[in-house]
């Protein structure tokens, strides 16, 4: 069953451009993780906040990737990490147009 995995951290940037810029190798890693099927890149200046929301193939592809990539902030000084898990309704998430297969 598909599941969604959302994560938010405090990030002081960059953003916009600039953290495309910065980011793209990251992204182009992130894509070919076991399960993923997208993400999407999450941020917002104002509250000086980051992250994503990843569609996976399965809870344990997205439950692995959470170990792995907060692992990966954490070892980067990044503290306060939030992350949720959630199962998919696909039946309600298509009629509402979700990008799910």
């Amino acid at each position: 069953m598909p599941t969604l995995l959302q994560i938010d951290f405090p990030f002081t940037g960059p953003f916009g451009e600039e953290m495309h810029q910065a980011m793209q190798p990251l992204a182009e890693s992130i894509i070919e993780e076991p399960g993923l099927i997208w993400k999407i890149w999450t941020e917002n200046t104002a509250s000086q906040e980051a992250g994503g929301v990843y569609l996976f193939s399965d809870a344990t592809a997205a439950q692995n990737y959470l170990e792995m990539h907060s692992a990966r902030l954490t070892a980067g000084g990044v503290t306060g990490i939030r992350a949720k898990l959630f199962s998919v309704n696909n039946p309600l998430s298509l009629i509402c147009k979700g990008p799910i297969q």
